[in-house]
């Protein structure tokens, strides 16, 4: 089945209401990436609140199957529901919010994830409806900024305190914190990534991570390779490769941020906790 197709169709049966001013098509089908697991996620644009009725219309129009329907929530309003067996996910919005999260990102360089993301789905999603909508909001994010990337980087690169408990963790193979304080710095590592690259992110667990990587310039060589086997390899080995990873990571922050003072920061991540000398 051509997923953009049946978005296209859809769109139109959203356009039907005249409170709806735009809806674009994000997610792994936007982007190109989607596979037989994939759903659409379609992001409808309202210049005023939509109804139950407004939402449900589409709904019944399209005999779909409604799995979720979510009140208003974090500034969304949201549904799932299946129709000719594709799930749809649509995230419906005030267009004025949308423009508001642009300015938060792009004017007050906001770290936010979930306001990320929606900038995200606006730089590279797809208009199917109120396309002079769309080109203006992508217009205001087409060039990311320099402030944000800063921001990014310093928001994650402090790796936290349990990340120097990593080789107690190891002598008590506690493995459920090691993999939790594993997976908390290889999420520091793609805040970080995301920031260098001037890629705003588009998926708070960063979903889709092998993709994403190879779309970036500026990273560690063999990096998607190398951060799965993080979680496959002998958890010594997987460690200590870690360790590597995140100091050519600050190399990269350096070379392309030099105004940036790491020195502590490398130094508090190269610290490991003492044993004692316990008899």
């Amino acid at each position: 089945m051509d997923l953009k197709k049946l978005a296209s169709d859809i769109s139109k049966i959203y356009e039907l209401n005249p409170k709806v001013e735009a809806v674009l098509l994000g997610g792994s089908v936007s982007r190109n990436w989607y596979d037989h697991y994939s759903d659409i996620e379609l992001f409808v644009f309202w210049k005023e609140s939509p109804t139950d009725e407004d939402r449900k219309t589409p709904i019944v129009k399209l005999e779909g199957d409604l799995i979720d329907f979510h009140p208003y929530e974090d500034e969304e309003w949201s549904e799932t529901y299946i129709t000719k067996g594709v799930k749809l996910e649509i995230s419906n919005f005030l267009t004025d919010t949308i423009n508001e999260m642009i300015k938060d990102v792009i004017l007050s360089f906001d770290t936010d994830f979930d306001k990320q993301c929606i900038v995200a789905t606006v730089h590279n999603g797809v208009s199917l409806s109120g396309d002079l909508i769309i080109k203006r909001m992508k217009e205001k994010v087409n060039k990311y900024p320099n402030k944000l990337s800063v921001a990014m980087i310093k928001e994650n690169m402090h790796l936290g305190n349990r990340w120097n408990n990593r080789e107690a963790l190891l002598y008590r193979e506690d493995w459920l914190m090691l993999y939790k304080v594993t997976v908390d710095v290889q999420t520091k590592i793609m805040g970080i990534l995301f920031g260098l690259n001037r890629q705003y992110v588009h998926h708070p667990a960063f979903k889709w991570q092998k993709n994403t990587l190879k779309s970036m310039m500026i990273t560690p060589e063999n990096i998607g390779n190398r951060l799965e086997s993080i979680f496959l390899k002998d958890p010594w080995t997987s460690i200590g490769e870690l360790e590597v990873i995140i100091q050519e990571v600050y190399e990269l922050i350096q070379c392309e941020h030099p105004q940036l003072d790491l020195s502590s920061v490398i130094e508090k991540s190269l610290f490991v906790r003492p044993k004692n000398n316990i008899k």
